[in-house]
């Protein structure tokens, strides 16, 4: 089974449709939250989701959108975008974005946003979260968002001096997955945070067991010209053309 692994659309259509025609055939997307939140497209974002065949993970900004969340948590930016996003929505999408588990196991795979200790909120930002976060999983393998950043975490019980390293993903050549267990974070495709502007997303080989990360460019200034026509945050416009 070949699926492709999303997270962070962040309501940016633009960046989701060149990911969906750079990722080629797949036979089901894993999406691990956040469909909405930041950007000009909310509705036909999480449409074009539910068009395919998928499953998806709620996030902290689809909580938010939902009135589940206090958006006094938020920066200010988010917060204005958080709200806007809850007038737009149709009664229809917010049925879907209320309807998502906070977590799933799929084929061995845990399916999450940001940890799977704290499944909505928690960002995995450095080593010693990550290894704290090895234990509130079950299964080899554990896919999250959140961050923005594409990076895995490898647990290595072995060395009691560094229990867990990172391995930064390449885009020259599939990963081999082998038998260390692995957080995996495949990067955001509407908002990445790594200083690189192009969507970022991975493509999972069960049978073969690699995963291939990619970064596709997209017309930014698309949505960017539909941030402004919808009154959103300058800083969250500007931000998408530098990668952070």
């Amino acid at each position: 089974m070949r699926y492709l692994i999303i997270s962070d659309i962040h309501s940016n259509l633009a960046a989701f449709e060149a990911v969906l025609a750079d990722a080629g055939s797949f036979d089901k997307v894993w999406c691990l939250g956040d469909v909405v939140g930041y950007g000009p497209d909310p509705n036909e974002c999480v449409e074009r989701l539910r068009d395919l065949p998928h499953v998806c993970v709620v996030g902290n900004h689809d909580w938010a959108a939902l009135g589940n969340m206090d958006t006094e948590d938020f920066n200010p930016d988010a917060k204005r975008a958080c709200l806007w996003t809850r007038e737009q929505l149709s009664p229809s999408n917010l049925e879907y974005l209320k309807a998502l588990p906070k977590s799933l196991v799929e084929g061995g795979f845990t399916l999450v946003h940001g940890s799977p200790r704290h499944s909505v909120w928690e960002y995995i930002l450095n080593l010693s979260i990550a290894e704290a976060n090895f234990e509130y999983f079950d299964t080899r393998f554990c896919f999250v968002g959140h961050t923005h950043v594409p990076i895995i975490y490898r647990h290595r019980p072995e060395n009691p001096k560094q229990a867990c390293d990172t391995l930064i993903p390449s885009l020259d050549a599939p990963l081999v997955l082998g038998q260390d267990r692995l957080i995996i974070n495949p990067g955001s495709v509407g908002q990445p945070r790594d200083g690189d502007s192009r969507a970022s997303y991975a493509i999972l080989d069960s049978d073969e067991l690699t995963l291939e990360y990619r970064r596709i460019s997209y017309p930014i200034e698309i949505t960017q010209a539909r941030m402004v026509e919808k009154g959103l945050p300058v800083r969250l416009i500007i931000r998408l053309g530098f990668g952070w």
